[in-house]
């Protein structure tokens, strides 16, 4: 039988152990949806290194809002013993990646001089 003061260690030591529960997935850890690279296939290289800095910003602005939202599920799951999971942020940042390499690919197959400085 458990007394009042190994209730209390016990206690907390399930409130951290369950405080990782459903936390976001790091900005590091999502990788890349698979994206067909036909839609592609006629841009030339102006247009796809425009394409990929365009992406590029949108993958920074994504992974930012990846980590606002760690901090936030952290403080959540200080309080109530789960995180907030992932939400948009990490589906978005998953599809803006996939595309990215599918014009980074695209940019390979036409020789484009910028295709390595991404």
């Amino acid at each position: 039988m458990l007394r009042g003061g190994t209730v209390v260690v016990w206690g907390l030591g399930m409130c951290l152990a369950l405080s990782g529960c459903n936390m976001p997935t790091p900005p590091s850890q999502i990788p890349g949806a698979y994206r067909s690279g036909i839609a592609y296939e006629q841009y030339d290289c102006s247009r796809l290194a425009a394409e990929l800095y365009s992406l590029t910003r949108r993958e920074r602005q994504l992974a930012a809002a990846q980590q606002e939202r760690i901090a936030s599920s952290r403080m959540q799951a200080f309080w109530w013993g789960y995180g907030k999971g992932d939400g948009m942020e990490a589906s978005e940042l998953s599809q803006v990646r996939g595309e990215k390499e599918a014009v980074l690919h695209a940019m390979d197959v036409k020789h484009c001089p910028s295709a390595s400085g991404q």
